[in-house]
């Protein structure tokens, strides 16, 4: 087997086993990362540096009979270009922040390092990771390795299409209402987004405090667990990180899943639900009956309020995150101007895109003086009644199950014009976000598509908090006893 198609386990058993070196891995990821630069999935790739960390993971496994490495010591990796990295450049896929240095990494990019993994480069994504289609980034529009005229989804599309291409073998991404999940489903890979506080947000630039979440795009539930055990830990840095012990996600990848309750929103299967989506998903549905699990219906009324609420808390919390990009400390300044205010107007001007202007609008407006209370605090008061709702719905079954998307990827352009229905696409997705819950997507069959008939279509499993082990033993179940996850799109 080709050994860009090797999974993180495979690779790591190779490594560890001297069958492959860190340093051929890294060679041939890099080679493949040029041969396919038209996807542009990347934005900075440094070769000295991968080769040189690739050196230094041999040197570790060599040294002392590996004593001191770890399960994904020479392991590739890529990352999502919201993390700032020390050896490559941290843009956001902003011209704001174009060509910016960070004098530090990201915690999750430090985790991953220690551990030995060998980073390949940064990833393209939504500007600021604003979108569900990777049509807002600075640097061009990333695309599908199944389907060059459909989308790969958003924001983490260049994390997703790496993956799926075979450029990495794993990325990490971030989710902050679907930005995981819905680019794993419409690329076929398997996407994870852990219960909000997992990961450390530390060094992630920041889009919306409340919700941003680090994951991770992987081939499979078992790569993505071999690699949460290194990544996802407590973090004195970050306010909003868990105190909990580490553990191993890997431990209950051979769930027996033989009475295992799968709750089933019964208003997800609605009129905005595509008729080839739907088919799947209740495919993979009917496959973990066979298995031995039980469909139970569940209710989750108010999770239809998610869009409304998700669209008045991001954009607040974007307004005054990204309020720190002035033109004075660092990024973009203009050229050309008179007094500070003047300064600042302009570098904003010039530097944002579209998108992100639009988010720090509307936030400004809902925090404004005499709507605060109106939206901000009432969409508060909402997103907590949907977290409820999430929390007395396990208290029924053992994980939820669901479509990812209403359709599969669509059309560059087709809903660039219309913002609405972009936020539309994150329906499915945003209320597990609001409720910090864990969940993912894995592929689960084919949709139509005009090129071959087939874009990918993924199966949503949300668990309950902390719950990340028995949701990931949930979809490897599923997983061992399909192929979606293993198809590969035509040339890749």
């Amino acid at each position: 087997m080709e050994i860009a198609h090797c999974s993180v386990a495979e690779l790591s058993r190779a490594l560890g086993g001297r069958e492959v070196s860190a340093v051929e891995l890294a060679r041939a990821h890099l080679d493949r990362i040029e041969a396919h630069r038209g996807l542009n999935a990347f934005l900075d790739v440094r070769p000295e540096v991968t080769l040189a960390q690739a050196a230094a993971a041999d040197l570790r496994l060599a040294s002392n009979g590996g004593a001191d490495a770890t399960p994904l010591t020479g392991v590739p990796i890529a990352h999502k270009d919201i993390f700032v990295t020390k050896d490559f450049c941290s843009t956001a896929a902003s011209k704001i922040l174009r060509g910016y240095r960070s004098p530090f990494d990201a915690t999750v990019v430090d985790n991953l390092k220690q551990a030995g993994m060998v980073t390949l480069g940064k990833l393209n994504c939504d500007e600021f990771a604003m979108g569900s289609s990777n049509e807002n980034s600075a640097f061009g529009n990333v695309l599908n390795p199944w389907d060059v005229g459909a989308v790969p989804g958003g924001s983490s599309g260049g994390s997703a299409a790496a993956v799926a291409a075979c450029l990495a073998p794993v990325a990490t991404a971030t989710d902050t209402g679907g930005s995981i999940r819905e680019p794993a489903a419409f690329t076929g890979i398997t996407g994870t987004k852990p219960t909000y506080g997992r990961p450390s947000r530390w060094g992630m630039i920041a889009f919306a405090s409340s919700l941003d979440t680090a994951g991770l795009m992987a081939r499979s539930a078992e790569d993505t667990a071999l690699v949460f055990n290194q990544m996802l830990g407590f973090d004195p840095k970050d306010s909003t990180s868990v105190n909990r012990p580490r553990e191993d996600y890997t431990r209950l990848l051979n769930l027996d899943i033989k009475g295992l309750k799968i709750g089933v929103p019964t208003h997800f299967f609605g009129n905005l639900l595509q008729p080839d989506v739907e088919a799947a998903v209740r495919e993979a549905l009917a496959e973990y009956q066979r298995l031995g699990a039980i469909l139970v219906d569940i209710s989750l009324p108010n999770a239809e309020l998610g869009i409304p609420v998700y669209y008045v808390v991001a954009p607040a919390e974007a307004s005054s995150n990204l309020s720190r990009f002035d033109g004075v400390r660092y990024g973009h300044r203009a050229q050309e101007y008179g007094d500070v205010a003047d300064m600042i107007k302009k570098s904003r001007s010039e530097g944002f895109g579209a998108e992100p202007k639009r988010r720090i609008l509307v936030g400004t407006y809902v925090l404004s003086h005499g709507y605060y209370d109106a939206y901000y605090i009432k969409a508060q008061k909402v997103r907590r009644i949907i977290a409820d709702e999430f929390t007395r719905a396990f208290s029924r079954c053992d994980v939820i199950a669901g479509p990812v998307t209403m359709s599969v990827a669509f059309a560059f352009g087709e809903k660039a014009a219309d913002p609405v229905a972009m936020y539309m696409a994150d329906y499915y997705t945003v209320p597990g976000s609001l409720a910090g819950v864990p969940s993912m997507s894995i592929p689960c069959g084919f949709g139509a598509g005009p090129v071959n008939g087939k874009r990918p279509v993924g199966l949503q499993l949300i668990a309950n908090y902390f719950d990340e082990a028995r949701m990931l033993g949930v979809a490897h179940a599923y997983q061992r006893a399909t192929d979606w996850h293993l198809r590969r799109p035509a040339g890749y």
